[in-house]
């Protein structure tokens, strides 16, 4: 068998935060075929963890879901710039007010990787100190502060969603029980 050809992309679609493209390929067995691609800015995202070992989550409104949800501290690279780290220290001050003086990063995920191309680097970030909250003017955030325990709970009770904050807890609780820590040194 052959491998998958690109024969062409057209731009479908242009909003304010993505771009739909229309890719027409050819698979290994020679068929043509049409896939939609959405192209969005990389990010980054970072769970912080206080001194009493809550995790800290932003509650905002998410229009996909039409209600309120908790996610760890997330945004966007800005144009031009690569470095997922800044981006994730930038968001951690801005939406809560707190800066880590450790990071550890954990991995970088797609969130769906048969449609989009976005890729959030998540780190875990501990011995907070205070900064200044600096929220963009359509950011409505509430700061909560969370055990762990509780948030594995609230992600099988299907309470947490966002994807990247799922990862982030799990991650964080293997770090807890030392099921990661090789990993996380050897970065």
């Amino acid at each position: 068998m052959g491998e998958w050809i690109r024969k062409n992309r057209k731009e479908v679609f242009q909003g304010h935060r993505v771009k739909v493209y229309e890719d027409e390929l050819v698979r290994p067995d020679g068929e043509t075929v049409f896939y939609d691609l959405v192209e969005n800015r990389d990010g980054a995202a970072i769970l912080l963890v206080d001194e009493n070992e809550n995790l800290i989550f932003v509650k905002q409104y998410r229009n996909v879901l039409d209600s309120e949800t908790m996610e760890i501290p997330a945004g966007s690279l800005d144009p031009g710039d690569t470095d997922f780290l800044v981006t994730a220290l930038r968001e951690a001050e801005e939406e809560t007010g707190f800066v880590p003086q450790k990071t550890d990063y954990i991995t970088t995920m797609l969130a769906s990787s048969g449609l989009f191309t976005e890729k959030t680097a998540v780190y875990i970030g501990t011995e907070l100190r205070p900064g200044k909250i600096h929220r963009d003017p359509d950011e409505f955030i509430n700061v909560i502060h969370v055990p762990l325990e509780k948030a594995c709970q609230m992600i099988y009770r299907g309470e947490l969603c966002d994807a990247k904050t799922i990862l982030a807890i799990l991650a964080y609780r293997d770090m807890k029980t030392k099921k990661i820590v090789e990993h996380i040194n050897k970065i």
